[in-house]
C-alpha cells in the first residue's frame, strides 16, 4: 500500500512474563482464554448450551455494531488481539454503519452476514459478506465466550493479514489471452485467483495507474493482496497471458459438474498455459498450488525411469501378480483386475497393475525415481516461474515401504494439475520445456531447465499412453478423441477419506492437460472428462 494507506492487524498473540514463569504462564492462560476467574471459583464445563450461544452472540454482534470495540472483543476467548483487529475494522480500515444479522445456529456455530460501507476521502461504497462464529466455554471462568478467529471479522482474513483502505498496492490489469480477448472474471470466475497474482506481479509494469480500494493484505509472503471493495477505478493496464479463451471457457464449464477439481491444459510445443481452472468451495488455485498425491498418473515418471535404468522396456516383462510385497507392506491392485504373470509392460500400464510396479522397487535404487523426476521431467527442484506462484512437484528418495509406494504416486509423492500436466506434455515431444502463463519475453525471467527424454524412451511412453486410451483403464474418457492421442489414470489414497482422489492426465495433438478432483474416485469417473473436455478444443 502506498502513502496514506491504513492498516489494521490480524494476529500475533504475545504474552509479557511478569515477576516468574507461573505468573506469567497464567496470565497467557487468562488472556487468552477471555476470563479473569479467581482460583478457587467453581466455573461451568462443557460445551455451551443454546441459550448461551444466542445470549453471546447477540450482545458480540450488537458491541460489533456499536462500535464497541472492547467489549466485542471482551466477549471472545482472545480479547488483545479481538480489540486490536475489530478497532481497526471500526475506524483505521474504515468500516462504518456494520449491521449483522445471526442465521440459524448448528450447535454452537452460528453464521451471520455483514453490511457496511465503507469511506474513504469522501468517497463511500457498500460492503457485504458472509461468515460465521463457534461460542465456545471459556477455559479459566467457564463463560461463554466467541472462538477468535480473523475469520469471524472477514472469512478471507487469514493469520497476520491486514485489512488496508488507501491506494492499491497495484494498478489494476487488463488481462487478455494470446489473441487479445479480453478475459473477464465475470465470464471465467474461477480466474479470480490467477489474476490477483497476475495484479500483483506485474500491475506496476503494464502501463495502469492504481485505483483507492479496502483490501487484504497478505502476510504471507509471494501471495497476492485480496480486493474486498473498490472506491475509486483505477486505470488497468493491458497485460498478455498465453492462454486460450475457447480452452479456458471449456475448462470452466468443465470442472463445474465436479466439485473440489482443478485442471490445466498445456500446448506441449511451446509450454504455454492454455487453460486453468478451479472448482473450489475455498477458491485456492490447486491447479497450480495443489500439493497432493498424483495416484497412477505417477507410474508415467515410474515407467520412464524403468526403461531408462534398463530394468525392462514398454514390450518387455512387468508380471502383475494379485498383490506384492515390498519392506513388509503388501500392495494390491483395485479390485476386479485379472493377475497375468506373463504382462509386458505396456500392458500393466495401460490396466494400472500396482504390482507390476512394486515387484520391480527393488530393481532401481532408492534416488532413481527422484532423479528421472528432476532431470527428465523439470520437477521438484523449486525453480519454475510461471508467471505467478505455483508448486513444481516433490519426489524425494524414500526409503523403505515408500520407495515402492513413491512409484505408485502415493507415499510422499506430491503434485499438482500443473505439473502432470507438464509431464504429459514432456512425453508428447521429449523435450522439457517450463510452463509459463505469461509469455517470458514480458520479463526476461530465467525458466527452468532439465534434459528431457531420450527419443526411444518418449517413444515408448507415447505408445503405451495411447494404448491406455485406446483400450485400456483410460478409454471410456477418451473416446472419440484419437488416434493421435495418449491418457494415464490415476486415483489417490487420502488418510481420512472415505473415498480416493480422481486424476486423469491425457494430450491430444498439441494440447496436453491434467486434472485432479478431491474424493472423485476413479481416474475416469471425473477428472477423466473434465481432461476430455479441454482436449476437445484443439488437436
Amino acid at each position: 500500500m502506498r502513502n496514506g494507506a491504513k492498516t489494521a492487524l490480524v494476529g500475533g498473540v504475545f504474552a509479557v512474563m511478569v515477576g516468574g514463569a507461573g505468573y506469567g504462564a497464567y496470565n497467557i492462560v487468562t488472556a487468552i482464554s477471555g476470563g479473569n476467574g479467581s482460583p478457587g471459583t467453581a466455573v461451568k464445563t462443557g460445551p455451551p448450551s443454546s441459550a448461551e450461544v444466542k445470549e453471546t452472540t447477540e450482545k458480540f454482534f450488537a458491541a460489533w455494531e456499536k462500535g464497541q470495540a472492547a467489549k466485542a472483543a471482551g466477549l471472545t476467548d482472545n480479547a488483545g488481539v479481538a480489540k486490536t483487529l475489530l478497532t481497526n475494522y471500526l475506524g483505521s480500515a474504515y468500516v462504518t454503519k456494520v449491521r449483522i444479522s445471526p442465521g440459524t445456529p448448528t450447535g454452537a456455530t452460528v453464521p451471520f452476514s455483514v453490511s457496511a460501507t465503507v469511506s474513504y476521502e469522501g468517497k463511500s461504497k457498500p460492503l457485504s459478506y458472509e461468515s460465521e462464529l463457534t461460542v465456545v466455554r471459556g477455559v479459566t471462568t467457564g463463560k461463554a465466550l466467541v472462538d477468535w478467529k480473523p475469520t469471524v471479522v472477514h472469512p478471507d482474513l487469514q493469520e497476520g493479514d491486514t485489512l488496508v483502505t488507501g491506494e492499491a498496492a497495484s494498478p489494476p490489469i487488463q488481462a487478455v489471452d494470446r489473441d487479445g480477448v479480453v478475459l473477464t472474471e465475470g465470464k471465467y470466475p474461477s480466474l479470480v485467483p490467477i489474476m490477483e497474482e497476475l495484479r500483483s506481479a506485474y500491475g506496476d509494469t503494464a502501463g495502469g495507474t492504481p485505483g483507492i480500494e479496502l483490501a487484504i493484505r497478505r502476510a504471507a509472503e509471494g501471495t497476492a493482496d485480496k480486493t474486498l471493495v473498490t472506491i475509486a477505478k483505477g486505470k488497468p493496464g493491458k497485460l498478455q497471458t498465453t492462454l486460450r479463451a475457447s480452452a479456458q471457457a471449456a475448462a470452466e464449464k468443465a470442472v463445474k459438474k465436479y466439485a473440489e477439481s482443478s485442471v490445466v491444459a498445456v500446448a506441449p510445443s511451446t509450454a504455454e498455459v492454455l487453460a486453468v481452472a478451479n472448482n473450489r468451495e475455498d477458491g485456492f488455485n490447486a491447479a497450480f498450488l495443489g500439493k497432493v498425491a498424483p495416484g497412477s498418473t505417477m507410474k508415467i515418471i515410474s515407467a520412464a525411469t524403468l526403461i531408462d535404468n534398463g530394468v525392462t522396456t514398454a514390450n518387455g516383462p512387468a508380471p502383475c501378480p494379485p498383490d506384492a510385497t515390498w519392506q513388509s507392506q503388501t500392495f494390491k491392485n483395485l479390485q476386479g483386475m485379472t493377475p497375468n504373470e506373463n504382462a509386458t509392460l505396456s500392458e500393466s500400464f495401460a490396466r494400472s497393475c500396482n504390482t507390476a510396479f512394486v515387484k520391480y522397487a527393488d530393481e532401481v535404487e532408492v534416488d532413481s525415481l527422484t532423479k528421472e523426476a528432476q532431470e527428465r521431467f523439470g520437477l521438484g527442484q523449486d525453480n519454475w516461474k510461471t508467471g505467478i506462484p505455483s508448486f513444481d512437484g516433490s519426489v524425494p528418495a524414500s526409503g523403505g515401504p515408500d520407495t515402492a509406494a513413491n512409484m505408485l504416486g502415493q507415499g510422499q509423492v506430491q503434485m499438482s494439475p500443473l505439473n502432470m500436466a507438464s509431464v504429459t506434455a514432456t512425453v508428447v515431444t521429449g523435450r522439457f520445456r517450463q510452463p509459463v502463463i505469461v509469455p517470458q519475453r514480458l520479463d526476461d525471467r530465467e525458466l527452468a531447465q532439465a534434459q528431457g527424454l531420450e527419443a526411444n524412451t518418449a517413444a515408448q511412453l507415447r505408445q503405451m499412453m495411447n494404448r491406455t486410451a485406446a483400450s485400456g483403464t483410460a478409454a471410456d474418457a477418451m473416446q472419440g478423441l484419437g488416434p493421435n492421442f495418449g491418457a494415464k489414470t490415476g486415483s489417490a489414497e487420502v488418510d481420512g477419506q472415505k473415498v480416493s482422489n480422481s486424476w486423469f492426465t491425457g494430450y491430444r495433438g498439441d494440447i496436453a492437460a491434467a486434472a485432479m478432483t478431491q474424493e472423485g474416485g476413479h481416474g475416469s469417473d471425473a477428472a477423466g472428462p473434465i481432461v476430455a473436455a479441454v482436449l476437445r478444443t484443439g488437436g
